[in-house]
């Protein structure tokens, strides 16, 4: 089996509503993703050739999904009042929403499954929300 992997970091602040503890609060991480992507043969000809896939798209595609959350404050749906979420947008603040709770393993989920919609065979995705402080995700099944 090949596996190869990229990395790219990302900038951003986030809470965990209903969390008892510090993590509560709005707090911000330099949150490193690596993409790990798999394949049983190597592509036998063309410009490929000898390559799992091209290491240049990979990164690409991994940066373009890790940039749309660079420097934003992301949230949980439904876990801020709707006026506090709305004077923050209008005042100019970038802020997501996603439907989970954005934790470090919620986003490696997510980023498996961004990365495996565009193509990739994914093997795993490990988010890291501090230097030490990582989860990982992969599916287990008959590929």
């Amino acid at each position: 089996m090949y596996i190869l992997k990229t990395e790219h970091s990302f900038d951003s602040a986030h809470f965990l509503a209903g969390y008892a503890g510090k993590c509560a609060n709005i707090h911000g991480h330099r949150w490193r993703v690596e993409i790990e992507v798999q394949s049983e043969e190597l592509v036998a000809s063309g410009q490929l050739d000898g390559m799992v896939v091209d290491f240049g798209d990979l990164k690409k595609d991994l940066k373009a999904a890790v940039d749309r959350l660079d420097h934003a404050l992301i949230i949980e749906q439904g876990t801020m009042r709707e006026q506090t979420l709305q004077c923050i947008k209008e005042d100019g603040f970038t802020v997501i929403e996603f439907p989970f709770r954005p934790t470090a393993e919620n986003f490696a989920a997510h980023f498996y499954r961004t990365m495996a919609d565009l193509g990739y065979d994914v093997k795993r995705a490990t988010v890291y929300e501090t230097p030490t402080n990582s989860a990982a995700y992969e599916e287990s099944g008959v590929r």
